[in-house]
């Protein structure tokens, strides 16, 4: 392993990158034969609000990327992180105190089964999670490797991630999450069932003329009915560029 003597005396192992997340000059550390964080979360970030004061938990954390953004974009108070992998914990943990944020971000390794006994229940004022997405028959499972474990269901549902969210949130609290516009109607269903109302959505399209193949939803626990639609999001211009929407939001 390799040392950083000079950053919080953090150390990087060697198969290990720094990134420059471009907020705040905080860094994040990454391991590309684990699951580095993508668009996704970026986005997922930025979709979230988060008012001064409010308590946050990310679901599936990963990196502690979505945690790490939203301390740096707005005024929450405190921002935890779970994940069952014990290795990405552990290197999430080491970006935390890279940026020297251990006073406003935790991470923990934890199975979201089990979340709302381990934390007081309707706590949190915000919820987000960026879940995988492929279900059973949603892709080749080569292995249960960290890749395989992001991207499909294998040890976690979508219902699972669903009804931690309604036990964690209080009355009026928002759950903010990114998926796949396939599985809308499995989650518009699961959202009214666990009484996570879905209240505002926005789909991201690749280019203009292209199918959505992200959608962002925002859902109120106990709110009453009616849904918002938002402006498509478009992430790349016909030249390739990024558009002037997605560059503010990644370099603010």
């Amino acid at each position: 392993m390799m040392k950083i003597s000079n950053v919080n005396n953090v150390y990087v192992k060697d198969e290990e990158r720094i990134d420059d997340l471009h907020r705040n000059g905080y860094l994040i550390i990454q391991n590309p034969k684990y699951f580095c964080f993508g668009a996704d979360a970026v986005l997922l970030s930025n979709f979230a609000k988060v008012k001064q004061g409010e308590n946050v938990i990310d679901l599936c954390t990963g990196t502690g990327i979505v945690p790490i953004l939203l301390e740096a974009k707005t005024e929450g108070s405190c921002f935890i992180g779970i994940d069952i992998q014990e290795d990405c914990v552990e290197m999430a943990k080491r970006s935390v105190k890279l940026n020297g944020l251990e006073g406003k971000i935790d991470i923990k390794t934890l199975d979201v089964k089990c979340a709302a006994d381990f934390f007081k229940n309707s706590y949190f004022d915000v919820v987000t999670a960026n879940p995988p997405y492929m279900n059973e028959g949603g892709g080749i499972i080569n292995n249960y490797s960290p890749k395989a474990i992001a991207r499909h269901e294998i040890l976690l549902s979508l219902e699972d991630v669903v009804s931690a969210a309604s036990k964690l949130l209080k009355f009026g609290g928002r759950f903010y999450m990114v998926h796949r516009p396939h599985r809308l109607v499995d989650i518009f269903s699961l959202l009214r069932f666990y009484k996570l109302e879905p209240k505002t959505i926005r789909f991201v399209h690749p280019y203009a003329d292209k199918e959505p193949n992200m959608v962002l939803i925002e859902g109120i626990r106990s709110a009453k009915p009616m849904l918002k639609i938002l402006s498509p999001l478009i992430i790349y211009s016909k030249e390739g560029s990024y558009t002037d929407e997605i560059y503010n939001i990644y370099y603010g």
